[in-house]
Order: structure tokens, then sequence, then C-alpha cells
């Protein structure tokens, strides 16, 4: 059975981020979300929340897995007996920034490989931070996030 690590900060979970993983399920068996805290960045939802709302996002779908983790990603990797690490790609500025982490990984872990999947063209704009904006200032957010996650952030502007 092949599997991957898909990690993030999903704050919050995208469409864009589903159709990523959604996409990874035809290429590899089973997919572990792995959620970090980010450090660099200031997010609106807890770890926990995060966590939460990615794991009612595939509820029901025995080949996500959804965890938090602290540290290295590759060494999480190696904890989990996993050698593949999906990233998303959304234009062409995003790889640069995904190509040094994974050259960076290659260098620290051999054994682990990180594919790239091209996110669909219609998600090729939505980030989290947009989301967020746009949920902050009041504007409707329904189609870019799954339907409990569009209400988490209503609920957080209240």
């Amino acid at each position: 059975m092949s599997k991957a690590i898909y990690p993030g900060s999903f704050d919050p979970v995208t469409n864009g981020h589903i159709d990523i993983v959604n996409r990874a399920l035809k290429v590899v068996d089973r997919l572990l979300v792995a959620v970090i805290g980010n450090p660099d960045k200031k997010p609106l939802f807890s770890l926990k929340d995060r966590v939460r709302l990615l794991k009612e996002s595939f509820k029901g779908n025995d080949k996500v897995i959804v965890e938090s983790f602290d540290g290295l990603l590759v060494d999480y990797a190696t904890k989990k007996n996993v050698d593949v690490i999906i990233r998303g790609l959304r234009a062409v500025s995003d790889f640069d920034y995904e190509f040094q982490m994974a050259l960076t990984n290659l260098e620290m872990c051999p054994q682990i490989e990180t594919i790239f999947i091209m996110t669909d063209p219609k998600y090729s704009y939505l980030s989290s931070s947009l989301v967020k904006q746009l949920a902050r200032l009041g504007g409707d957010v329904g189609r870019f996030v799954p339907p409990h996650v569009s209400k988490k952030l209503i609920k957080g502007r209240k």
C-alpha cells in the first residue's frame, strides 16, 4: 500500500486543499494530511481546530488520515514510515519556494521524494490568506471553503 504526506498549516482548509487531497489519492492509496502550527504565521484557528475542520472535511474517507505535528517534516515522515511528500502548486510563483523546500528535504533525507500536484485552474488564485481576509471583511467565503469551515469563519467574525 502506498502512502504519502500532504503537509500544511491549513488555516483554514480551502476547496483548493481538498482538490489536492482528492487528486493525490489518484496516485497513492492513503494520505496523511499533516497539520503544522507554522511559527512564521499567526493562525486564525488553533491547531486543534484546524485538525478538527480537516477531519470533518474528510469524514467517511478512510484513505485520509489527519494529524498534527511539530518539528521537521522529514523527521515526522520518517517516524510515520512515509517516503513521499505531496505539495500543491497554484502558480509559477509557488514553485520557487516549493522547489527550495523539496531540495532541502531531499538533502536532509534522500529517501523521501516530493511530488508536486498542480491545482485545478479554478483554484489557482485561492489561498487561506485570501479566505481569511474576505471573511474578516464580511465577504461570502462559501464558494471557497467547505460549508462547515464557512460557518466557523462567519461565527469567528461575530
